[in-house]
């Protein structure tokens, strides 16, 4: 009992409370979009899975894009900064989709203008917050802050998709699009708040941002166990994004009943990850991606599966909770070890080339959904990803270094201990 409330008693630090309350509010509007979007879009006056895809891609491919632009500017700005920015952006792109989708808007330019400004925010963003948690959180704490953001994370996803669904059941997309405008402006309010406590090796003078991003990638590349990792995620997303957020909302308007009962297969994911974080906070495997990329190679792809063989809901939604664990373990391992493990002066970038990775192959997924969709159908579609999942999974494992990696005693970097800092880490840019 002790243990764990030593655990808790970290939200007590200064920022770390506000850390995850911005957090936790930035999720709960993330978890509100995928319902509301899928089913917003395909209600609409000829709506169809083939514009649910476009518009899909719209959003992710411009995270792809300025990923690595959005890493270099948190290794040289205030992250805080950056992220309230992202914020900015996000809330403005769902006020647009939520106004387009009220008016009954089946433009797939406008549509996609709107998501556009949201995959940037994203871009922006998710170096920025990677790279802060550090400076935040004491270096011997890491893991148990990783578990503690990401169980407010949990949390904000069951009620996101469950309120969700019944947002978009009852009112329609727009609704639930509008509220997740509003977190994220209430996640902006909250960055502007956040001051780091550790200086975790920020440079003095910092070069060009061409610069910045080559010596990003030449710590990336140096790392065997992060490029594989990052590779097979590439596709285990292109497989995970077309089966997830097209096909599976598609089987789910066909089959299931349509919104309602897909919100309960995407909160039955949550609960899995809430268990997760408790997992995570206690387990100090030996070798920290090992055993956690196992588990996601059987637990990611039995949804999906089910999905394609027409499984009964039930089913469905009992395979999804062992989905959402073995995704948050792995989640909450791999950040640690990022931060553990890469100078903290090149978190941020080397998280968006991670990021950029990991996603990159991602709008290919949504691009091709709707055509599976139409000439294969939906369910062997979903299927087929399903297998592929356990397949890219399975092959990542043949890597050493995957297999051994041990986290090193240094928490910070090499003979590095961050030093406390009573104001905001400001750097000096040189043109």
């Amino acid at each position: 009992m002790n243990s764990w409330r030593k655990d808790l008693s970290l939200l007590r630090e200064p920022g770390v409370g506000l850390l995850f309350a911005g957090r936790t509010l930035n999720t709960l509007g993330m978890s509100f979009a995928p319902v509301a979007l899928s089913f917003g879009i395909l209600g609409l006056p000829g709506g169809s899975a083939s514009l649910l895809s476009i518009v899909l891609a719209a959003e992710s491919i411009p995270l792809v894009l300025f990923l690595l632009v959005g890493g270099a500017l948190a290794d040289r700005l205030p992250r805080q900064r950056v992220i309230m920015a992202s914020q900015v952006l996000a809330s403005v792109s769902y006020t647009a989709l939520a106004s387009l989708i009220a008016l009954g808007v089946a433009n797939a330019y406008a549509l996609c203008a709107a998501a556009v400004l949201s995959g940037v925010g994203a871009a922006m963003g998710f170096p920025a917050f990677t790279g802060l948690i550090p400076q935040i959180v004491a270096p011997d704490r890491l893991q148990t802050g990783n578990a503690l953001l990401s169980f407010g994370a949990a949390v904000a996803r069951i009620a996101g998709v469950v309120a969700g669904g019944v947002v978009t059941a009852v009112i329609g997309g727009a609704g639930g699009l509008g509220v997740s405008a509003l977190m994220y402006a209430l996640t902006a309010a909250t960055a502007v708040r956040l001051h780091p406590r550790y200086n975790t090796g920020a440079r003095d003078v910092v070069p060009g941002l061409v610069s910045d991003m080559k010596e990003g990638w030449r710590e990336f590349v140096s790392r065997e166990w992060l490029w594989v990792v990052v590779a097979a995620w590439s596709l285990l997303n292109m497989c995970f994004n077309a089966a997830h957020a097209v096909l599976g909302p598609v089987i789910a308007k066909e089959r299931l009943g349509g919104a309602e009962p897909w919100s309960w297969v995407l909160a039955a994911e949550s609960v899995g990850e809430v268990i997760a974080v408790f997992v995570a906070m206690r387990w100090r495997p030996r070798h920290p991606l090992l055993k956690p990329l196992i588990i996601t190679m059987i637990a990611m792809p039995a949804p999906f599966t089910m999905l394609g063989l027409s499984a009964p809901l039930w089913a469905i939604i009992v395979a999804s909770a062992p989905m959402g664990l073995a995704f948050m373990v792995f989640d909450v391992m791999w950040t640690t070890t990022m931060q553990r493990e890469v100078p903290p002066e090149a978190l941020s970038r080397v998280s968006s080339f991670d990021a950029m990775g990991s996603f990159m192959l991602g709008p290919v997924g949504l691009l091709i959904a709707g055509p599976l969709a139409a000439h294969v159908g939906a369910a062997p579609a979903t299927f087929g990803c399903g297998v592929l999942m356990f397949l890219i999974a399975g092959v990542a494992l043949f890597s050493r270094d995957v297999r051994t990696l041990e986290w090193s005693e240094a928490t910070s970097g090499p003979d590095r201990t961050p030093e406390l800092v009573s104001t905001p880490v400001e750097v000096t840019v040189s043109a």
